[in-house]
């Protein structure tokens, strides 16, 4: 334990070739800036496409996917041997190996960054989350949260080394850039672990305002945790060093994603995902968190990651099957590129492809690049005037899934998608029943031939053989809550 802490140490200390002086240092290694180059590379996990999307920063151009296994209805065979619900990512600190967690095959599958080539695929516990690398590179930690521990890989010899026992449902680790603890949220229980990684017991076990946490970063400084809670909206900061204080619960917005950290010449700042606002609100640090910018990026922002040097945040548009771009002097969207479909997390790895063009192994986008967008809009006279939902009809060959992503509706509340006939409750087809989370957002998701019977907005209002989606009150269909509007809802500044 004494010899892995000291690597870790060592790791940390800049070469004797590298700048010495430098205004900023960026996570989750809290490395010198790097600027933005054609060796860098951004990785986005689309769970429906199965894919992993692979992004040229510098030109902000998409260069393929990598196919981790194929779409569902396919991937749901006996015989299927794929990976299923390619969901969460982390990466090495050589920035030669991504981590790609898919939740539903239970596996961590490492690409090698130079080649985009499978380097081998483990198989852990049920429903794992996320997965990230020891700032040592000597370890990878997956969160297993259909269970209650982390899993620890050997990269190397790719094989399960260890358990760490936790609180039921961990969501994410992420390390203090020193190596020294590990946070652990969860997604079923409110609680915060803090984990002494050298002698792997929890040293301290903090509350979280609600049970349901996906998300978890550590500032570079090592002095701040943040993370984000999603049945309520909310982002919790603690001290990242002991005691473990609490220092901030912000209220941030329906269906709040991810969060990750951008420092520059302006100051030190945290970039919020908000799926249900369609927008990324971005934090000035500091004893008291200030909200000094709300940012439209498009339908249901998710993952995101900052460039080396802090000078770009990407974000993955879950129901857009984008990536933008955001500039962080200016807190504009200075890009939109193409992805995979339903897309999750997002990682920026600088100087991922040091030698060659870094596409071989790649493929093109191909069917996961045909998605409808929908808007939902409150009815008229609606008990909810405030909802509305963004909607992203995913091809899959001969059948569609749609995701709706809604927010304030009623909390806890069961809820009704349907096919309705003339945009009226006429001959409603159910597609699937819900219930709300405690802040009044819901994702829900369902299968069928559904591009060809919603049709996308533009469609003539009196064409009398279009069907249009609606959310009605599971307890009475006939009362319509959400319909499909005429614009797509999507899009930003």
């Amino acid at each position: 334990m004494k010899i892995r802490r000291l690597l870790q140490v060592l790791c940390l200390l800049p070469s004797a070739f590298a700048p010495q002086v430098f205004a900023q240092v960026q996570a989750p290694f809290a490395r010198p800036d790097i600027p933005v180059s054609n060796a860098d590379r951004v990785y986005a996990a689309d769970q429906t496409s199965n894919t992993v999307s692979v992004i040229d920063p510098f030109n902000n151009q998409l260069l393929g996917v990598i196919r981790l296994g194929n779409p569902v209805p396919g991937a749901l065979s006996p015989l299927y041997t794929g990976q299923l619900l390619v969901h969460g990512m982390g990466y090495s600190p050589d920035y030669k190996t991504v981590a790609v967690v898919s939740v539903a095959s239970n596996s961590v599958t490492l690409i090698d960054t130079e080649t985009n080539a499978v380097k081998g695929t483990i198989y852990v516990g049920r429903s794992p989350h996320e997965a990230f690398f020891t700032p040592d590179g000597s370890e990878i930690w997956v969160t297993v949260r259909g269970e209650d521990y982390v899993l620890v890989i050997d990269p190397v010899a790719m094989k399960e080394t260890r358990r760490i026992q936790v609180a039921n449902g961990p969501g994410m680790t992420m390390f203090g850039p020193d190596g020294r603890y590990a946070f652990v949220c969860s997604s079923f229980t409110p609680e915060l672990d803090v984990i002494d990684v050298a002698s792997d017991q929890i040293v301290k076990r903090l509350p979280q305002a609600s049970p349901f946490c996906p998300n978890i970063a550590v500032s570079p400084e090592n002095d701040e945790v943040w993370f984000t809670l999603k049945d309520t909206g909310q982002v919790q900061v603690y001290s990242a060093q002991p005691p473990f204080g609490l220092k901030a619960t912000l209220q941030t917005g329906p269906i709040t994603n991810h969060v990750n950290f951008a420092n520059n010449k302006n100051g030190k700042f945290a970039y919020v995902t908000i799926g249900g606002a369609n927008e990324v609100k971005v934090f000035r640090r500091g004893a008291t968190p200030q909200l000094i910018a709300t940012i439209p990026v498009g339908n249901l922002p998710h993952g995101i990651w900052p460039s080396g040097d802090g000078s770009r945040v990407y974000v993955a548009l879950e129901n857009g099957e984008m990536a933008v771009a955001i500039d962080t002097l200016s807190n504009k969207v200075i890009a939109d590129i193409p992805i995979g479909q339903t897309t999750q997390a997002l990682v920026y790895v600088p100087n991922a492809v040091t030698a060659g063009n870094g596409t071989a192994n790649l493929m093109p986008l191909g069917t996961a690049g045909n998605t409808a967008h929908l808007h939902l809009a409150a009815a008229a006279g609606s008990a909810s005037p405030k909802a509305q939902a963004s909607v992203a009809v995913n091809s899959l060959g001969l059948l569609d899934l749609v995701e709706v992503a809604a927010e304030n509706l009623m909390p806890a509340s069961q809820y009704q998608l349907n096919l309705a006939e003339r945009d009226t409750s006429e001959k409603l087809e159910p597609l699937a029943v819900f219930t709300t989370q405690p802040d009044g957002s819901a994702i829900v998701q369902a299968i069928g031939p559904l591009k060809a019977l919603a049709a996308e907005a533009g469609t003539s209002a009196g064409d009398s053989s279009r069907q249009y989606l609606t959310v009605t009150p599971a307890s009475n269909p006939s009362q319509i809550v959400l319909r499909q509007a005429n614009d797509s809802g999507q899009g930003h500044d």
